[in-house]
């Protein structure tokens, strides 16, 4: 069993958290799908909090215009792939976690591959087809997804738990992911919001590896740091829906 004190001391004393969930968070592994401003915060998070293993997966490289926003990079990482500066980061700040790192775009195999390895996805993705994807690959693992959005001045959270028969999926909110999202690039976004938006994304994903709290599934969570106002909707899964109207014969 991995060493608990100090470092987890916070968590140990923590009223319904204690060291069995803390073990069982030691034993637990994440995929991140995009390792940008939401992947950044998501990923700090979850390795100080003591996860045992995460896979990095993203195809870019680190641009002075992500320093803006995504905290796991500095000045010396530009140029470099963000998969192996998040690693280095991420090490640095827990030596022993354990890290893989996926380089490049995720799709049918290797995404099916990656899933299976990992307890929990953390989706920080910015299109639908790779989110398309990668809710597609979870529904036929069944695996619970935390699917996070930030753009201009607004975040979005939804957590889907895909262990359940009953939980709605990502094409239950977005029936029609064929469209383009729009990019930061053209649209902006605000620094911190992205931290927000992947810090609570984490927050669930710490939820649900360790069965602690009440997840927030079936629910969409949307902030607006413009006003400061957080608003929540109920999410149903549809009987119509594209992607998880056949569940019964996933597995």
């Amino acid at each position: 069993m991995p060493v608990l004190y100090p470092r987890y001391a916070r968590h140990l004393s923590l009223q319904n958290f204690g060291e069995a969930a803390q073990s069982r968070l030691a034993h637990s592994g994440a995929l991140i799908v995009g390792l940008g401003g939401l992947g950044s915060a998501a990923a700090v998070y979850l390795a100080a909090a003591g996860i045992g293993r995460l896979v990095l997966a993203d195809f870019d490289r680190v641009d002075e215009t992500n320093l803006q926003r995504q905290i796991l990079y500095r000045m010396k990482d530009v140029g470099r792939r963000k998969t192996q500066a998040a690693s280095a980061a991420l090490r640095a700040l827990n030596p022993t976690l354990e890290v893989e790192e996926l380089d490049g775009r995720l799709a049918d195999a290797k995404l099916a591959s990656a899933i299976s390895q990992c307890d929990i996805v953390i989706d920080g993705s910015d299109n639908f087809a790779t989110r398309a994807a990668v809710n597609q690959a979870c529904l036929a693992r069944r695996r619970p997804l935390v699917s996070g959005a930030a753009l201009r001045w607004e975040g979005r959270l939804a957590v889907f738990d895909l262990r359940e028969d009953d939980s709605p999926c990502l094409a239950c909110l977005h029936p029609d992911m064929s469209e383009s999202l729009e990019t930061c690039e053209r649209g902006g976004v605000l620094g911190p919001l992205v931290g927000v938006i992947g810090s609570l994304q984490a927050v669930e994903a710490l939820k649900l590896l360790t069965g602690t709290g009440t997840p927030m599934s079936g629910r969409l969570l949307r902030y607006t740091a413009h006003s400061g106002r957080f608003s929540e909707f109920s999410i149903g899964r549809r009987v119509d829906c594209p992607a998880c109207r056949d569940r019964s014969a996933a597995g």
